[in-house]
């Protein structure tokens, strides 16, 4: 069901997005409205579309955290790091390896250095 209000000069039809149809549509009022000033009614407006827009999105796109090995592989890219930089996170070489080669899992302890020390977030560490 649309609703509708007067913002300023702007007349804006809402409604829920439940389809694609309608999730393009709010895309294409969102390009209408791109250039709109903040604090203006067009940019009230531009607010309440996107608002919706990745509420939509949220619902239908979900993106869930990277595996453990994904996120710390990412923060050794970021940080041009080694298997030898991760000693100090896991304890032994071999315990580096043993985890990239999918024969060891992360401790609560390797979690929580992993965290803290190359600030990789907790919902990335914790496989589930």
């Amino acid at each position: 069901m649309a609703c509708c209000w007067k913002i300023g000069r702007y007349s804006i039809y809402i409604q829920p997005i439940i389809n694609n149809a309608d999730y393009q549509a709010a895309l294409a009022e969102i390009d209408k409205l791109m250039d709109a000033e903040f604090n203006s009614p067009e940019g009230d407006a531009l607010d309440i579309w996107v608002t919706l827009v990745e509420s939509y999105e949220a619902k239908q796109f979900p993106i869930s955290a990277p595996r453990p090995i994904n996120a710390i592989k990412f923060r050794m890219e970021q940080q041009g790091l080694g298997l030898s930089d991760l000693t100090v996170y896991f304890g032994t070489i071999e315990k580096v390896k043993a985890f990239f080669d999918g024969k060891l899992q992360l401790t609560l302890e390797t979690i929580r250095k992993l965290h803290k020390g190359l600030n990789i977030p907790l919902e990335s560490l914790i496989d589930g």
